[in-house]
Parts: structure tokens; C-alpha cells; sequence
């Protein structure tokens, strides 16, 4: 079988994005190795489709798409894995500064609210690009990033009643 090598201008893409792809599956999983993995499919996949894909106004689309349905879809994934007695080797990695109150509330996010979030606020996306991305109406982005939004508000209400402020 012939091997495939990346036209330079995907391997220019991989090479620009990466470290910007890798935040925005950290912030939908939670998990840095479900993150990696999630960004390495989704690279896998555009580079084959390499050349349909660069004549799109915007490639990063099809690769956070890719993303999001990959995570979407993680359950079905799960339930084909075998369990291990091993344990893997873990990477350390220095802790960031984080709020847990927050980071907790957020994991407790259905995925779809949560990948909502992402999109509109870490990415930066229009509600329109957004819908793009996830393959849904508009409508469905504003209610779902309401929804996330006023668990967010409760949850940190209830903690911060719960510390006494």
C-alpha cells in the first residue's frame, strides 16, 4: 500500500491550527488524551479530503465539525473498547490556573450546551457559524446556549450560597 503524504499546504494548516484545535477539543472533553485523539481523527480526516476541503472559504469548519461529532458520538465509540488491566503511561502536565467551581459546573453541561459554549465563547463563532458547525438551526444554538447559560448562573449561585457569600 502506497503511503500518503500531506500537500504542503495541509501540512501548513496542521501547523498553524494545531495547538488552536487541541484548546477547543480540551474544552469540549475535559481531557487532554480524548483531545488529542479527537483532534488527530479530525486531521486524519481532512487531510484526506484535503483537496475538497481547501476550496471551503474556511477549512477549520469541516475539522471542528469532525470534532464535535466525534465527541458527540464518544459512547458508541466506548462501548467497542476493551478494558485493560494495565495501567497507560500518563504525561505530566502543569496545571493551569483554574476556577473549579466553574470548571465542575461546566462538565456537568450536557455535551451538546457545553459544545454550544465553546463555539459561541471560546471560539468566538457567530451563532450562525456555530449552527454551521454543529449541523443545526440557529434557533437550536440560542436555546441551547440559554439553557447553558442559566445552569451555569444556578450552579455558581449555589456554590457561592454554599461558601456563605
Amino acid at each position: 500500500m502506497p503511503s500518503w503524504e500531506a500537500p504542503p499546504s495541509f501540512a501548513e494548516y496542521v501547523r498553524d491550527r494545531h495547538r488552536e484545535l487541541l484548546r477547543f477539543a480540551h474544552l469540549l472533553s475535559g481531557d487532554d488524551q480524548l483531545a488529542a485523539d479527537l483532534v488527530q481523527d479530525a486531521l486524519e480526516r481532512t487531510g484526506m479530503a484535503w483537496k475538497r476541503v481547501q476550496r471551503t472559504d474556511e477549512p477549520g469548519v469541516y475539522v471542528r465539525r469532525i470534532i464535535v461529532n466525534q465527541y458527540l458520538n464518544r459512547r458508541r465509540a466506548l462501548r467497542r473498547e476493551r478494558l485493560t488491566d494495565r495501567v497507560p503511561e500518563v504525561a505530566h502536565v502543569d496545571p493551569e490556573p483554574v476556577d473549579h467551581g466553574l470548571w465542575r459546573a461546566i462538565q456537568a453541561l450536557p455535551k451538546q450546551q457545553r459544545t454550544v459554549l465553546v463555539l459561541r465563547y471560546y471560539d468566538d463563532l457567530s451563532e450562525a457559524q456555530a449552527a454551521t458547525v454543529l449541523g443545526c438551526s440557529v434557533g437550536t444554538v440560542k436555546s441551547n446556549t440559554s439553557r447553558a447559560l442559566q445552569k451555569l448562573r444556578d450552579s455558581m449561585r449555589m456554590e457561592a450560597a454554599a461558601d456563605g457569600h
